[in-house]
Parts: C-alpha cells; sequence; structure tokens
C-alpha cells in the first residue's frame, strides 16, 4: 500500500444515530394491506413490521460495529471520489490478490464471512494454496464510500476506479469476482485492461440473446423454460429499476427519511432475488439483513446507490460491456432470477470456460452461502494463474 493519499477505516456508531433511528421507527405510519395477498403487492406488511421491530429493539448495534471492524479497511480518493475497501491481506506468500465487488441493494457486508476463508484458508480448513489477498471496495456512492458528489459515474467510471485502487495497493495483475453491478463492473475492467485482470468468476452473467429476431434457436426445453422466465421476470420484478433509472430522486425523498420505508425496499429485493426455504422465507438471519440495511441508513446512501442505474442504463446512458478476453468461470446460485441459457453465456463469452451449479444461494451469494460461496471462488481459480504482465 502507498501514497498518504490512504487512510485506515473503522465504523464508529454513536449513542445519538442509535437513538435517532429508533425513534424514527417508533414513528412510522404503516400502510394497510390487502388480506392474504403475501408478497405479491409488494414488501409483506407483517414481514417488515418484525424485521422493523427487531431492529428498534433488539439489533446489537455493538456486534455489528464489531462485524463491520473485523477486517482491516481503508479510505482514499480516486477521480474525485472517496472510496472505501476493506482490504485484508494472506499471511500466505503465495497468496493471489482478488477484488470482490458488490451490486444493488448490497454492500460489503455481504462479504464479511468469506474474508476469512479467502485470506487464511488453512486456519478455516482449507488449502494454503488457495489463499489470496482480498480487496472489497464500496462501490462509489455505496456505503462508507459515502455518496456520490458530481454525475458521470457509471460502470464504466467505477471500474476505472477499482483499477486505479488496485495500482494504489500495488497489485498489478489480479483476479476479479462480481454478481449484480459487481458483474457488469468485473467485466468491464477485464474486458478494457485484461492485461491487469488475469481471469475472472461471476455468480451472475450479464447476457442477451445472440440473435435478437429469433431468441429461442436451437434452444433445449430446460434453456426455454429459463426464456420465459426471464421474461416474467421482466413483467413483474423490474419496476425498481424503472424508477432507478429514470427518477431516483424522487424516490429517494422517502427512503432516505424513514427507515422502514428504506427496509422495505431493501427488504422486498433479498426475498425476491434470494433462495427461499420451504415455507418461502429467506434463510438470511435478521442480524445480516439489518448490517446491509443499516450501512444504507447511516451513511445516507440510497439516493446516490440509485443513481448508479440512472448514469448507467438511465436515459440514453446504456454503455454496452467490452469483449472479454480473460478466462471467465461461472456458478449457477439455485436462486438467482437472473440465468440466462448457458448457450447464450457461450455466444457471448467465447472465453468461459467453467461452469457449475451451486446446490444451494441464490443473488447473494457470498451472503446466504459463504461456504458455499469460498468453495466456488477456490475451485475456478484454483485452474488460473497470475503472470506477468
Amino acid at each position: 500500500m502507498s501514497g498518504p493519499s490512504v487512510s485506515p477505516f473503522e465504523l464508529r456508531v454513536t449513542d445519538e444515530q442509535i437513538a435517532d433511528v429508533r425513534a424514527r421507527l417508533d414513528r412510522t405510519r404503516w400502510p394497510d394491506q390487502l388480506p392474504g395477498v403475501g408478497w405479491d403487492y409488494g414488501t409483506d406488511l407483517a414481514a417488515l413490521v418484525e424485521l422493523c421491530r427487531y431492529w428498534k429493539d433488539d439489533f446489537d448495534w455493538s456486534r455489528f460495529q464489531d462485524r463491520a471492524n473485523a477486517h482491516p479497511q481503508l479510505v482514499t480518493e480516486i477521480d474525485g471520489q472517496r472510496v472505501h475497501a476493506i482490504h485484508a491481506r494472506s499471511p500466505e506468500p503465495g497468496a493471489r490478490p482478488l477484488l470482490l465487488t458488490h451490486g444493488w441493494p448490497g454492500s460489503v457486508a455481504e462479504f464479511w464471512e468469506v474474508v476469512g476463508p479467502l485470506t487464511d484458508p488453512a486456519r478455516h480448513g482449507g488449502d494454503p494454496a488457495d489463499a489470496f489477498h482480498v480487496v472489497v471496495p464500496s462501490l462509489p456512492g455505496y456505503g462508507f464510500s459515502g455518496p456520490t458528489t458530481a454525475t458521470g459515474w457509471d460502470v464504466p467510471r467505477v471500474a476505472a476506479a477499482f483499477l486505479r485502487l488496485m495500482t494504489i495497493l500495488g497489485y498489478d495483475r489480479f483476479f476479479a469476482q462480481g454478481g449484480d453491478w459487481g458483474s457488469r463492473v468485473s467485466v468491464t475492467l477485464a474486458g478494457l485492461t485484461p492485461e491487469r485482470v488475469a481471469a475472472l468468476h461471476l455468480n451472475l452473467l450479464p447476457v442477451s440473446a445472440p440473435d435478437r429476431a429469433n431468441p429461442t434457436a436451437g434452444l433445449d426445453a430446460d434453456d426455454l423454460a429459463l426464456v420465459a422466465a426471464n421474461k416474467q421476470l421482466n413483467r413483474h420484478e423490474t419496476a425498481y429499476q424503472r424508477i432507478q433509472s429514470t427518477k431516483p430522486q424522487t424516490l429517494a425523498y422517502g427512503l432516505a427519511d424513514s427507515p422502514a420505508g428504506l427496509a422495505g425496499w431493501i427488504l422486498e429485493k433479498f426475498h425476491g432475488w434470494s433462495h427461499l426455504d420451504a415455507k418461502g422465507e429467506i434463510q438470511i438471519s435478521q442480524d445480516r439483513l439489518l448490517d446491509n440495511i443499516s450501512i444504507y441508513w447511516l451513511t445516507g446512501t440510497i439516493n446516490s446507490s440509485t443513481r448508479l442505474y440512472y448514469e448507467s442504463v438511465g436515459p440514453g446512458r446504456f454503455a454496452p460491456l467490452p469483449p472479454l478476453a480473460v478466462p471467465l468461470g461461472h456458478t449457477v446460485f439455485p436462486g438467482e432470477p437472473f440465468r440466462p441459457p448457458r448457450a447464450w453465456a457461450e455466444a457471448a463469452y467465447p472465453t468461459l470456460c467453467h461452469w457449475s451449479q451451486a446446490a444451494r444461494g441464490g443473488h447473494f451469494a457470498a451472503l446466504e452461502e459463504p461456504g458455499l460461496f469460498t468453495d466456488e471462488v477456490r475451485t475456478f481459480f484454483r485452474t488460473q494463474r497470475i503472470r506477468p504482465a
């Protein structure tokens, strides 16, 4: 790590902040809900009321702070923007650098439980040869990176900032892994600078039909079912994306003022995109859900986080992904709602060399199934080497 522009970071939650969120939760004016509709109209009222009750009465802020500070962190300034990152170096001499990138409505909290096993596998029952130096940035505008203060923070600009971050930290060549926005950032980074990114693993593949005029050509029955599911998804599960890519400021007034409103907006996505149990319930604990929601609340970044949609896929702003020339691995987690047919993936990514199916987990794979996620990352990158640029 070099340069005076890098400073250590630790989260400190004040008594005033805790009192404020509790008071706001206590004054929540709840809406009605039709009987028997569950999650069909959006976030289920009973589920949100219980989560907010737990947040107000039982959430342990001290333990949350300890979880946030469990790994070394830093802040720096890149392209005029504050950038926060976990930077956990491995004790193993042969460890390889690995950049992990989250998405929306996630945060670095998704990766808190995998940093230890990835950096020090021997201590967690693994092979020391699988060790990584782990870097987990908060996307600009998200969490501890704080709000963005200028327009133009789209995916290519984020990718450039993360490339600069890895340079500051002394990593000329590194591996990258991502899901959600982290997938697009990672593909952009690897596509534009293959001399820096040695290989790439994704738990979400940004893919569209190779033949728009005849998208189902050559697909088998299983792939056709995926295409139908994706159409259903676009019809019923993308309202958040439409408003965040067109009018994020309007949405932010309610979410920035009400912790219950913020929790409701984020909880819907965790319910809709996670691998649910047999009863249709989220398998992520209330504490882990609130770790993530609390980061958004404390940092006041819900507005700037949604601006990434406006900047990247808003009116006239869509930038196609660059061609990928580095080895690509992909793990399909069964609860991930955005699953393209493998034939589409192979057409879009000729360097796709690893495809696996996980037994459990969904969109927030590292948070939902940290053990499986760690195994998948190790398995793919075990076959890859970082060679001099």
